[in-house]
């Protein structure tokens, strides 16, 4: 997958413009696939930051990947993005692309 440069969303929250807090962040980033039912699968991701906005993150993947996808508060990890299908070589370049995450910070889990 190639980086597209027409999708040119701001994926920073409106506080981190003020900060000047930009570029990569230091956590590590989990992607995992979780078996649905049949051949349905689930793809999380979950330790994005807080300086990024996980909505309009999601609504970019939706737009690029063709699939469905949500926020959801996780009691154990916090905000975690939801996609369907399986995502994760997807995600994981989106995340390279738009230097959100660094490819040491992302760690895939899954078969």
């Amino acid at each position: 997958m190639t980086c597209i440069p027409s999708l040119s969303l701001d994926l920073k929250t409106a506080s981190d413009e003020v900060g000047g807090c930009a570029g990569v962040q230091d956590s590590i980033i989990h992607i995992r696939i979780q078996q649905r039912n049949g051949r349905k699968t689930l793809t999380t991701v979950q330790g994005i930051s807080t300086q990024f906005d996980l909505k309009k993150i999601v609504k970019a993947c939706k737009r690029e990947f063709a699939c469905n996808g949500t926020v959801v508060d996780h009691p154990e990890y916090g905000e975690v993005i939801q996609l369907q299908g399986d995502q994760r070589t997807n995600i994981k370049e989106f995340l390279k692309c738009r230097k959100i995450a660094k490819d040491e910070q992302l760690k895939v889990h899954g078969f």
